[in-house]
């Protein structure tokens, strides 16, 4: 479907009132699963809440199916990541904000606390999740829209937003903990796009993408090189494939390096634009950025 079409879609299906949703709950559509986990510790059971991406999916990349659009429409309130993290949903999102709240959890985050990216267009890196101290501002700013928009749950989003700040707190800790433990000239991490830079800076580990922010940015034989020359001179142990990345960028490093007699293993795969599946503790937050931690460490130490 055209995007042309996907505008259309959209004005037409706002003018439908939803039929389907169980009475005095909210609905809540969200974009990544990481939004989506923390507005659910928020909200208790106050509201319906729904990612549009699942375990695996490229938010970069991801373009609104008919069914996501008719969740979209249908939802009360809408949470993205913001920050062009969504780059082809950004007039989707656009529309939809002139008729339901659509919230960017970004939105409240001290730009001196982001990195400008040149090779971005000159946009703020997006991938916010991974320094906990800046998710726990994104999860607060969470709190304040949903407390404007059902001010009867004030105390309720409250209470939840400590307890769950309170968890948050205590990850980072161990996250700063855990990486420490590497021994500082194996501190490097090394994937296929560059989206651990705020974890790079939180917990003091350098931080290597073959691609650029996005994945939509391409890689050239230069940059495999460049990088296997890299490894190679800092005897780097391992290298990271993403979830929800192609395999390929890493594959043809790994390679590079074989071929010039060096043996640099796949680390495992890291949790990068989204989560694990659903019912497992990498389908939350929490439990995706401990398992992230753990699968570094256990390769670099």
């Amino acid at each position: 479907m055209g995007y042309r079409l996907i505008i259309l879609f959209i004005v037409l299906m706002a003018a439908c009132k939803p039929t389907d949703k169980e009475e005095g709950k909210l609905q809540i559509v969200t974009t990544t699963g990481m939004i989506a986990d923390a507005v659910k510790n928020i909200v208790g059971e106050t509201a319906d809440v729904e990612a549009l991406m699942g375990p695996g999916v490229d938010p970069h990349l991801y373009k609104a199916t008919q069914g996501d659009l008719q969740r979209l429409t249908r939802a009360d309130i809408i949470f993205y990541n913001g920050l062009h993290l969504e780059g082809k949903m950004g007039e989707v999102l656009e529309k939809l904000s002139r008729q339901r709240p659509v919230i960017a959890v970004a939105a409240e985050i001290d730009t001196t606390l982001l990195f400008r990216v040149p090779q971005f267009n000159n946009n703020y890196d997006p991938h916010i999740w991974f320094d906990v101290s800046l998710w726990s501002t994104a999860v607060k700013h969470i709190t304040k829209s949903m407390i404007e928009q059902q001010p009867q749950n004030e105390n309720l989003y409250k209470t939840n937003e400590a307890a769950y700040i309170n968890k948050l707190d205590s990850l980072h800790k161990m996250v700063t903990e855990e990486m420490a433990s590497i021994p500082p000239m194996q501190r490097v991490l090394i994937t296929a796009h560059d989206a651990f830079g705020y974890f790079g800076k939180a917990y003091d580990i350098e931080v290597k993408g073959l691609q650029g922010i996005s994945t939509i940015s391409e890689y050239g034989l230069r940059d495999v090189s460049d990088l296997v020359d890299f490894i190679i001179e800092r005897k780097i142990k391992a290298v990271f494939v993403e979830t929800s990345v192609s395999e390929k960028a890493i594959n043809a490093v790994v390679q590079g390096c074989k071929e010039s007699g060096f043996d640099v293993q796949i680390g495992g795969n890291l949790y990068s634009d989204a989560m694990g599946p659903a019912g497992t503790p990498e389908g939350t937050y929490i439990g995706m950025v401990k398992a992230n931690v753990s699968t570094i460490v256990n390769a670099l130490k």
